[in-house]
């Protein structure tokens, strides 16, 4: 019953991945895993549905009200879900659903059953497990009835009931599964990549002076939708000034003659996310101080992804991005001192704020910790992130001549660490100012 069937490839991918985490839990471990809730919008009418990634991870499971679990040696079958029945009367109204006599099949897990029938159930799931892991703090009302169902085994131990003893935290063994992509994850990030390329590729092509920034996100979600998939986050279109806040949300001024646009933005496909940047002249031609700190950002995006080899440590890229960044506002008159100084006590984050980059995959800030024992991370093959570097001068900043004033730029792309080096995964969209150019007047 669900709306898209799952191949017989995922099916055993999500079986694969479950599997592993469960040797690396141990056999006398259980692991609780509940799917998102879902989010009112408007009294009664609902937020597009996104499942737990987590969840999408390990079964691929795309409905509400659900829990799976995970429950290693168990000889009745070591993964079970709790999902929502099949009800006509429901189906009619909001699609159709899986239902338990459906998962088994349609998922893989070894057995299902009614949601309703979690209370019952679970508290016996627990009893005699020494570990449990779960996010805890995630979801409030979801911790709340764990509790319940633990104190339920705690009050039978007179009786000889064994509850467990240790809570774990999910992440630490379920992110390093998800930071490392397999084959499967990198086609669909290809495919996630492809569609944001093209999207973005539209987006220049209808570009023009007074359109307004909403017009251009249109363009862009467009072909997001017609290609099968859904924008991985809130789309980032900000002429002007408006370029210079990091996270602008509004989308709704106009972009004027001379103007540069910065698009940040990306698709959704089949849960994985892409994630990209460019900066554009809405009229197709940029201003002399405009194409100089566009060139200044191409240069520090090409220093980061120098860095994107395997053995190399995951801040090598930022430290390149922000030394050829940093050089620049220095010779342009934005900063004024030694470089390893403005460097050292962080001068240059007035204009570059943020870092390089970030790990991207079901989640656009995908999971994995970026440094270990307190050291930054080395690179691995089947890691996958954003270079992202930019430059943002205030409108109002009158410390800087004039003329630089109220440009904003960010080039990003994404890249996932290869055995022998690396894949830029968005390639094939304009990149520097005269491919830009000649895009635009093509």
């Amino acid at each position: 019953m669900n709306a898209r069937a799952t191949p017989a490839t995922a099916l055993a991918a999500y079986r694969r991945r479950r599997r592993q985490l469960m040797r690396m839990a141990g056999e006398d471990a259980i692991l609780i895993l509940p799917a998102a809730p879902e989010r009112v919008r408007s009294r009664d009418t609902y937020h597009p549905y996104r499942q737990d990634s987590d969840v999408l991870y390990l079964s691929g499971f795309e409905e509400p009200e659900a829990v799976l679990v995970l429950v290693p040696g168990r000889s009745h079958g070591e993964s079970l879900l709790f999902c929502r029945e099949r009800d006509p009367e429901r189906e009619a109204w909001d699609g159709p659903r899986v239902g338990p006599e459906g998962a088994p099949d349609a998922l893989g897990v070894d057995d299902a059953y009614a949601i309703d029938d979690i209370d019952e159930i679970l508290p016996g799931l627990l009893e005699g497990r020494s570990r449990v892991y779960y996010h805890f703090g995630r979801d409030t009302d979801f911790d709340l009835k764990l509790i319940g169902w633990l104190n339920r085994v705690r009050a039978q131990v007179r009786h000889g009931a064994q509850p467990p003893h240790e809570f774990l935290e999910l992440g630490h063994l379920l992110d390093e599964m998800r930071l490392i992509k397999g084959a499967d994850e990198l086609k669909l990030m290809r495919r996630a990549a492809k569609i944001s390329v093209q999207a973005h590729q539209a987006l220049m092509r209808a570009a023009r002076p007074g359109m307004r920034e909403y017009e251009l996100q249109a363009e862009l979600e467009r072909v997001f939708r017609a290609s099968g998939a859904e924008p991985a986050y809130c789309s980032i279109v900000g002429a002007g000034a408006n370029a210079c806040v990091l996270h602008y949300r509004a989308n709704d001024a106009v972009a004027r003659k001379g103007d540069l646009v910065l698009v940040d933005a990306g698709a959704e496909y089949r849960g994985y996310a892409a994630d990209i940047t460019r900066t554009f002249p809405v009229d197709g031609r940029f201003s002399r101080e405009q194409r100089v700190l566009h060139d200044l950002v191409g240069a520090a995006h090409a220093a980061a992804l120098a860095q994107a080899r395997p053995g190399v440590p995951w801040e090598a890229g930022h430290r390149a991005a922000v030394d050829v960044l940093a050089e620049g506002m220095l010779s342009l008159g934005l900063l004024k001192g030694r470089l390893e100084k403005v460097v050292a006590d962080g001068a240059y984050r007035r204009f570059y704020p943020h870092k390089t980059g970030h790990w991207i995959g079901l989640d656009v800030h995908d999971v994995g910790d970026y440094r270990i024992d307190g050291e930054s991370r080395l690179l691995e093959p089947g890691m996958v992130y954003t270079i992202e570097p930019g430059i943002y001068i205030p409108p109002g900043d009158t410390s800087v001549a004039a003329k630089w004033r109220g440009i904003g730029i960010r080039t990003e792309d994404d890249v996932a660490i290869t055995r022998d080096g690396h894949e830029v995964l968005t390639e094939g969209l304009a990149r520097s100012a005269d491919e830009i150019e000649a895009f635009m007047a093509g």
